[in-house]
Formats: C-alpha cells, sequence, structure tokens
C-alpha cells in the first residue's frame, strides 16, 4: 500500500468499528449501546478506538455519515434508472420500500436517532436534519421537473408519507406499509403529472 493510499483509505480496524456500531446502533439504538461493546464486538483496542473516534459522539456522526451514504447512493441509483423525472420519484419510492420490506428493518436510521438527539444545538441532531434537507432537496428539484408550481409542497408531502412509512414498517406488517406507501407516492406523482 502506497502512502496515498493508507491517506485515502480508512484502516480496517476503522472500517471494523464503524460497521460494528452501524449494525448495533441501528438495531438496538445509540445511547443504549456503550463504547465498551462496541469495542469488543469489533475486536479492537480501547486505544485504538479513541484513536480513530476520540468520542462517541464522533462514532455516532461517522455512523449517520455512513447511513446518509447509503442513503443517497440507493436514491442515486434510482434516479439514474428512470431518466423521466415521474419514473425517477416512484424509483425512489420502490427502493424506500424495498428497505421497509427487508429483514431487520426498524425504521429510519435517522427519525430513530433524532428521537435520542433532540437539542437543536447538538452536532448529532445537525447531522439529522443536514441528511433530511438533502432528501428535500432532492426530491424538489425532481417535482419541479415534473410540476414547477407545486414542486416545494409536493416534496415535503413525499417526505411526510416516507416518514409515516418508515415508522409504520417496523410496528406492523412491513408488506402492507410499502404497498400502502407506493400507491400514495404514485397517487402524490400521477396528481402533478395530470395538473
Amino acid at each position: 500500500m502506497t502512502q496515498a493510499d493508507s491517506k485515502t483509505r480508512p484502516s480496517e480496524a476503522r472500517l471494523r468499528l464503524l460497521n460494528t456500531a452501524t449494525r448495533i446502533f441501528y438495531a438496538e439504538g445509540i445511547h443504549s449501546v456503550g463504547v465498551d461493546r462496541i469495542i469488543a464486538e469489533a475486536q479492537i483496542t480501547r486505544a485504538t478506538f479513541y484513536r480513530h473516534f476520540p468520542s462517541k459522539e464522533d462514532l455516532v456522526l461517522a455512523y449517520l455519515r455512513e447511513v446518509h451514504a447509503m442513503d443517497r447512493a440507493r436514491v442515486d441509483a434510482a434516479i439514474a434508472a428512470n431518466p423521466s423525472p415521474a419514473d425517477a420519484l416512484t424509483g425512489v419510492a420502490e427502493a424506500i420500500a424495498q428497505s421497509i420490506r427487508s429483514p431487520g428493518f426498524r425504521g429510519c436510521a435517522f427519525l430513530n436517532a433524532a428521537a435520542e438527539y433532540p437539542g437543536a444545538d447538538q452536532p448529532v441532531h445537525q447531522e439529522i436534519i443536514a441528511h433530511r434537507q438533502w432528501f428535500l432537496d432532492t426530491l424538489t428539484v425532481l417535482m419541479a421537473q415534473v410540476n414547477p408550481e407545486s414542486a416545494a409542497p409536493a416534496a415535503r408531502h413525499y417526505v411526510m408519507l416516507r416518514d409515516g412509512a418508515m415508522a409504520a414498517g417496523c410496528l406492523f406488517d412491513p408488506a402492507l406499509v410499502a404497498e400502502t406507501f407506493l400507491r400514495g407516492i404514485e397517487g402524490l406523482v400521477r396528481s402533478r403529472t395530470a395538473r
């Protein structure tokens, strides 16, 4: 490995810590999981943990950034696979529905984290808001290509439908929740294209 590679590629220990934290934080919540457990399950030393993450909050921020990157990749793929803006909006909804139906689904990682970090001045809360703003902005751009006059309210409506589906998907029958969500998005997009 060259020196340039070591600066751009995260260390194996950092990846193990982040993968472990991502799995456990999503499954069990953030506050309920201590650093000692993450260290033990990642099989690294305490010194290695603190070399990569000076605090648990730094690890939480890295976790949310990792989830954001995964969400963004799914959204970008859905948009790339559907050249029409209306189809792209439906494609994004299908990607969301697929995650709702996936094994181990526990809702939206960002909504879950928001319940644990409600303070607007907290860096974790600010990371959550940044993710949500990116998602809203992405939908607003697509909705503007479908119907410029109603883009902002339609995008907010889409986000609210998604939030409800993400919350309901871990409480009720995920297949039914996903189907209901998809019908809602299809109706929202169809009503905008008909105008």
